[in-house]
């Protein structure tokens, strides 16, 4: 019987090594290759992205883009914010606006406004510009370390969005409007507005449309 626990236990490691190894780094801790944006804004430090200065105020959004573009997939990351800014964010299924510093499409919110936490919002940035979904205020005033490192996931397979902050699920979305693109740029943002900094590492995907 301990022999077959054992052999039991075993096994479960071995898949969740073998399911660990499809998720590939999309940062290498060290530089940004592999990505494009205004490096007068974007740099690494500390094995992390950081994006936007606690000096001086940030003129406009500004986003740092994967050269690759993904559709189906499942990402996971750590971010931060800190500084007097409340407002940074993940793009995913994004596009550049031509001539623009702007980026169309979803994002995975962080941050807060005046009366709550908007970590792990679903946001159409530049498209309908509005929150398409929300997790439980009361929940994230409880689980997200202002300051500090927290883990997000984001989930897309199709029409389906999903988002995870430290565990908890704040989006679980289906997108109605079949004209809507379902494949596109991760990007990195930092919000204009006060001085701020947004710090991303451990930035991993796994391709799901394979």
């Amino acid at each position: 019987m301990r022999l077959l626990l054992c052999l039991s236990v075993c096994l479960m490691l071995a898949q969740a090594a073998a399911a660990a190894d499809d998720f590939a780094p999309l940062f290498d801790g060290k530089t940004l290759a592999g990505w494009e944006g205004n490096k007068e804004i974007f740099r690494v430090e500390q094995g992390a992205v950081v994006a936007g200065s606690l000096k001086e105020k940030i003129a406009h959004n500004e986003f740092l883009c994967t050269t690759a573009e993904y559709g189906d997939f499942e990402l996971r990351l750590q971010a931060k914010l800190i500084g007097q800014g409340t407002n940074a964010g993940v793009q995913f299924r994004s596009r550049r606006m031509p001539d623009h510093f702007e980026v169309i499409g979803y994002q995975c919110d962080i941050g807060s406004t005046p009366d709550r936490s908007i970590w792990g919002s679903l946001y159409d940035e530049s498209r309908r510009r509005k929150f398409l979904a929300d997790g439980d205020k009361e929940k994230l005033a409880e689980i997200v370390k202002q300051g500090e490192w927290n883990e997000l996931v984001v989930r897309c397979e199709g029409p389906h969005i999903q988002i995870w902050v430290n565990g908890l699920q704040t989006v679980d979305y289906t997108e109605s409007d079949a004209q809507i693109e379902q494949n596109g740029l991760i990007a990195l943002q930092i919000h204009g507005g006060l001085p701020a900094e947004a710090w991303y590492k451990d930035i991993r995907l796994k391709r799901l449309d394979r």
